[in-house]
This record gives C-alpha cells, sequence and structure tokens, in this order.
C-alpha cells in the first residue's frame, strides 16, 4: 500500500513519468519535432525581444527561454502551452527593476558625451537590475510551490477571465508605449508606477524631433512585413504545414541589413550589442533586496500562475484531458524558482507561442523540449551572430505580437449585452492597471472583483414565482405571462444565500414582492379594536341607569349582541387581506449556505406572519443548511421538498 501511495505520488509531482514510458514515437514524435522547431524559431526572438521589457540585457531572456521550458517538461501537466518569456510578466518585472535601480544611481559624474547613455554606467545599471530581476524571480517561486503542495490550485478562480482580459489589454498597452523609444530610436527616461503611461508619452512626444529616421524606417517596415505574415498565417493556417517564422526572419533580415550597413555606426541606431557566448554559472540571489521586491512577487507569481491555467485549461478542454491546477502551481514555482539560480527572469506560458505549438501539431511537451534545445543551441554556439540586431526590429515583434491581446477590446460589446457587472470588472481592471501601474492595479482589480460577488449576494434578484401550466416549471410572474400563482399562496424567490449583508434585505423583498407587511397589518388591527372599544364605551355610557322593564332589558341585550356581530363583521372586512394569503412559500433552491443572522431573520418572518394567520414554509432547503444553521432556529418551521 505505502509503495503505491509513493508511486502516485511521484508520478503527480512528475508527471512525465506518467507518460513518457508509453510515448507512441511512430505516431507523435514526427509531430514534435514540427512543433518543436517551428516554437523554438519563434522562442528565440521573442526571449531577446522580451529582456528589454524586462529592462536586463538580451542575453537574459535566451536564458528565460532555455532553463524554465526544459524543467516545465518534466513537471507540466498541459501538452499544448509553450512556456517562456511573456510581455506582461517582462512589463512588470522590468518596472520593479527600473525603479530599483534607475538609471540615476549610475550617473558617470566625468562623462562628456551629448547622448544619455554616456552619462550612465551601463554595464553596472544591467548588473544590478538583473540582480532585481533574478530576486523577483526566485520569491514568486516559492509561494505556488507551497500552495501547490497544499492543494490550494483553487484560488486561480478568484481571477476571473473578465478580470484577466481588462489587465492583460491594459498590460499590452504599457508594452507598447514602452516600445515607442526603441521604434524611433529616441532616448527617454523609463518610468513606473503610478501614471507612468502618461509620463512615457509625454517623454517620447517631447524628444519626437529627434527622430531616428533609419531606425524608424527599419522599425516601421518590421511592422509592416509581420503584420503582413500574421494576417497570411492566420488566413492559410489550414493550407500551411507550419505558419511562416516571421519573427525569426525579421530577425535575421535586420541582422544582417544592420551588419552589412554598419547602421550603429554610420546612423547610430542602437542594437543589441554584447550576447556572450554560453551559460552562466549557478549563483544564488541578492537576498538584501528582498524587503523591496516581496509585493511585487506576489503580483507577478499570481499574473503567472493565472495566465498559466488560464491558456492550460483552454487546450485542455479542446483537445479532451485535464491539467492539474496544484501540480501547474508546483510546475511554475519550481521553473520560476530553479531557474532564476541561473540568472532568468520570471516566465510564464505565452498565448501566441502556445498556438504556435498547438497548430503545428503539438502532442505532448516534448515539443517544448526540443525549443529549449534549440534556444540552448543558440546560447552555446552562435549567440554572437545576433550582436547587430537592431532594437527597433524586436520593438516590432513585440508590438505586431501584441495585436491579438488588442483584441480583447471586442469583449465590451459582448459584455455590455451579457453581464453589467462583468463588463464594469473589465473596464475597472483595464483603467487601474493603465494609470495606476500593473501592481497597483492588479490589487484594484482583485478587490474591485471581491466586491462585485459581495454586491450579487447583498442585493439578489428576488421574485413571485407562478406554475406554468401542464408543466413542472415555475418561472417569475412578472416575466412570464404564462406563470399564474395558486390562489392565497405567494411563492417567493431569491437567487443568493441567506447571510449576515443581505438578511435585511431579504425581509424587505419578501414584505414589497407579497404586499405583507404583518407590522403594518397588525398596527391596523391593533387601531381598528381601538376604534371598536371606543364605539362601544360611547354606547354604554349613553344607556341610562334607570330601571328598565325587562322586555327593555331584552331589547337591549338584544341591540348590544348585534352590535357585537356587526362589530365582528367589520373587523372581518378589515381582515379580508389576511384570508387572502394564508400561506407564503420560501424558495431556497439557490440558498447554498444562511448564517446565524440569516436564521434569526427568517425566524422572525415566521413569527410575524403567524401572528397575522399566514403559515410560512421553506421549500428546496438543503441538508447543509438544514443541518449546520438552522436545527435550532427554525426547528418549529415547516420545511419541504
Amino acid at each position: 500500500m505505502q509503495k503505491k501511495k509513493a508511486k502516485a505520488a511521484a508520478l503527480s509531482f512528475m508527471p512525465i513519468l506518467s507518460w513518457l514510458p508509453s510515448y507512441p514515437v511512430k505516431k507523435y514524435l514526427f509531430s514534435d519535432v514540427v512543433s518543436g522547431l517551428s516554437t523554438g524559431v519563434v522562442q528565440l526572438p521573442q526571449g531577446l525581444a522580451y529582456a528589454m521589457l524586462a529592462a536586463v540585457p538580451p542575453v537574459y531572456g535566451l536564458y528565460s527561454s532555455f532553463y524554465p521550458v526544459l524543467l516545465y517538461t518534466f513537471f507540466g501537466t498541459s501538452r499544448h502551452i509553450s512556456v517562456g518569456t511573456f510581455a506582461v510578466i517582462s512589463l512588470m518585472i522590468g518596472g520593479v527593476a527600473v525603479r530599483e535601480a534607475p538609471d540615476s544611481m549610475f550617473m558617470n559624474i566625468n562623462a562628456t558625451g551629448s547622448n544619455a547613455s554616456d552619462a550612465i554606467n551601463v554595464e553596472l545599471r544591467d548588473k544590478s537590475r538583473v540582480q532585481v530581476a533574478v530576486m523577483v524571480t526566485t520569491h514568486p517561486g516559492q509561494p505556488p510551490i507551497v500552495l501547490g503542495l497544499l492543494r490550494f490550485g483553487f484560488v486561480a478562480i478568484y481571477l476571473t477571465e473578465p478580470l484577466v482580459r481588462g489587465f492583460t489589454t491594459a498590460a499590452s498597452m504599457h508594452v507598447v508605449i514602452s516600445q515607442l523609444k526603441y521604434l524611433l530610436g529616441v532616448e527617454t527616461q523609463r518610468y513606473s508606477g503610478f501614471l507612468s503611461a502618461i509620463y512615457s508619452v509625454k517623454a517620447v512626444l517631447s524628444r519626437i524631433t529627434s527622430t531616428n529616421i533609419a531606425t524608424f524606417l527599419l522599425g516601421l517596415g518590421c511592422i509592416i512585413f509581420l503584420y503582413v505574415i500574421k494576417i497570411l498565417n492566420e488566413r492559410f493556417k489550414k493550407k500551411l504545414p507550419i505558419p511562416i517564422p516571421g519573427e525569426i526572419i525579421v530577425v535575421i533580415v535586420s541582422t544582417g541589413i544592420s551588419y552589412g550597413l554598419s547602421l550603429s555606426k554610420e546612423y547610430k541606431v542602437h542594437v543589441v550589442g554584447n550576447i556572450p557566448t554560453g551559460l552562466r554559472p549557478p549563483a544564488a540571489p541578492n537576498i538584501s533586496l528582498l524587503p523591496n521586491l516581496v509585493t511585487d512577487s506576489f503580483a507577478i507569481a499570481i499574473v503567472g500562475f493565472s495566465m498559466d491555467v488560464l491558456l492550460a485549461k483552454i487546450f485542455a478542454l479542446k483537445h479532451g484531458y485535464s491539467v492539474d491546477g496544484n501540480q501547474e502551481l508546483i510546475a511554475l514555482g519550481l521553473c520560476n524558482f530553479i531557474s532564476s539560480f541561473f540568472q532568468t527572469f520570471a516566465v510564464t506560458c505565452s498565448m501566441s507561442r502556445s498556438l504556435v505549438q498547438e497548430s503545428t501539431g503539438g502532442k505532448t511537451q516534448i515539443a517544448g523540449l526540443l525549443a529549449s534545445l534549440l534556444v540552448l543551441v543558440v546560447v552555446v554556439a552562435v549567440g554572437f551572430v545576433f550582436e547587430p540586431l537592431p532594437q527597433t526590429a524586436l520593438a516590432a515583434i513585440i508590438m505586431v505580437n501584441l495585436i491579438g491581446m488588442f483584441k480583447q477590446f471586442r469583449d465590451i460589446p459582448s459584455l455590455w449585452r451579457t453581464s453589467k457587472i462583468e463588463l464594469a470588472i473589465w473596464v475597472i481592471a483595464f483603467i487601474a492597471s493603465v494609470l495606476l501601474g500593473l501592481d497597483y492595479g492588479l490589487l484594484v482589480a482583485v478587490t474591485f472583483a471581491i466586491l462585485t460577488v459581495i454586491y450579487r449576494t447583498q442585493s439578489p434578484k428576488t421574485s413571485i414565482l407562478g406554475h406554468v401550466a401542464n408543466t413542472g416549471l415555475y418561472c417569475d410572474v412578472d416575466e412570464y405571462e404564462e406563470a399564474a400563482e395558486y390562489e392565497g399562496i405567494k411563492i417567493f424567490h431569491s437567487n443568493s444565500s441567506i447571510y449576515f449583508a443581505n438578511s435585511d434585505l431579504y425581509v424587505n423583498s419578501l414584505k414589497e414582492k407579497t404586499g405583507l407587511n404583518p407590522e403594518h397589518l397588525q398596527a391596523a388591527r391593533k387601531a381598528q379594536k381601538k376604534k371598536e372599544r371606543r364605539r362601544r364605551t360611547y354606547k354604554d355610557e349613553a344607556v341610562t341607569h334607570d330601571v328598565l322593564s325587562q322586555s327593555h332589558v331584552a331589547e337591549d341585550q338584544k341591540n348590544g349582541q348585534f352590535g357585537d356581530r356587526h362589530g365582528d363583521s367589520e373587523e372581518a372586512v378589515f381582515l379580508e387581506p389576511f384570508s387572502t394569503v394564508h400561506s407564503i412559500i420560501l424558495d431556497w433552491t439557490s440558498a447554498t449556505f444562511i448564517d446565524s443572522v440569516g436564521a434569526k431573520a427568517i425566524r422572525q418572518i415566521i413569527k410575524e406572519h403567524a401572528a397575522i394567520d399566514v403559515r410560512v414554509v421553506i421549500a428546496g432547503c438543503n441538508n447543509a443548511c438544514l443541518e449546520l444553521q438552522l436545527m435550532s432556529a427554525l426547528s418549529f418551521c415547516h420545511v419541504i421538498g
């Protein structure tokens, strides 16, 4: 038994052991090889480009495209997602790196050049920013591992899809804005934090007259070429055996043009620069940086995990298999934590590369393994070839790859028609992330999403149900003409549980929908009785105290009896509303729980309606509500269904 448990734990922790021994080589290998090479060709230029977003030298993007991808092959449960550098995560890391290691900390006192880069000790600045990026990667690797081992993978549900899509759209705005200076070839300060997007646009516009024409024309040409290739790939994806690798074509051609025309020397076009050959030895991160990076690390971990699980579930649903959210937490945590010792920055899955890996026939993560090996070959052997690569070409690659993200604006009219609350989540996530920065924007978006949950339960929709003839359906009588109420019975439905935040609203809605307000009716009954007593007292005072004959006494008694009957008749007429509604059914089919405050409110409802001769019963009450909360509070209540 213990051996079986140990085997099951090993297979769960390292899923590759469950499928690799039975890997169908003849059936899957060719597809995985084609897919792996195609994905690697895309991953290589994206690694170089997204390193610029992370504010570190391009070679660190290649490191981040190798180690984590290799590790995910062993620990991941998705067969199709491509793990590696991702624009949103890279931008978040870059914002932290710039904040902790700004240019102002590395000014050369003796600099005499007019170029802004001459006044900065770039080598020392980049080294410090790499340390920040590595530390902000090491820390977010730890919580996911712990949460995954504790089976907390369900936390991803708190990042609802509209929130993620609104947030990633805002992040795409930040990314495009950050690349404008590379596209135009101007020198500007990199901003982070509140209103950083606005400050960045203002800085670029203030230097637009200094645009490097050669840089701009080359970048614009790359954008047009990549966009055309993207359209061709989408239009002819069923006819093309593999997508046209536009990114690698741009990298090779622009590198050749830059080298042949000496763009860096002759036209002052900024290029990638030194790319050291080989892998770096493992090194421990700078722990002293941790106190300032804890909040950022958690934000990066949350975004990375949410993107991973979201895409993994999409592909799993499409291809008919399942992914383990807890194991994905562990896998992504290990990828970041272990890789950070080899000078990488945080990664997650990329939508564009994942689509390439899936559309080119990838069957398993063998494709991802081959993609990482292709990057390894470049790092070890031919990295120096890409040193003349213009930065504007990388900016073009980044911008065109974000076109899919901007298509998420199409969510707005769709959400407007289906759910105003989800639309509000999308808009708040977008606006907050654009104006406040990605870290605080995410915090605001998550807080707002949680508040919408409270709002939905605190302000539920209530209705009176009626029976649809010849069916077993009960529908809202205000929305369905076919739904008819039973005479004397009100069926009250609320689409939420009953707890402290909405119990008062539940009671008020019940009174409004049924038309019965026990307090008002009881007060009216008391007033009627008081009026009747006063009338009788007035009659008694009008009777003389003279001794009457027996016939007169009998007549008086008869009149008194008549007066009593008349009074009862008036009271009966007044109480007519009580007799028209004799029962109220509380439909609890939507109630998943009820707390002690809600139970007391229900008890008060039953007590008040009993005083006006109206019976209250509960239908559709689940056992959890009955056993956990209502045994003592509602022991006298009738429960049906």
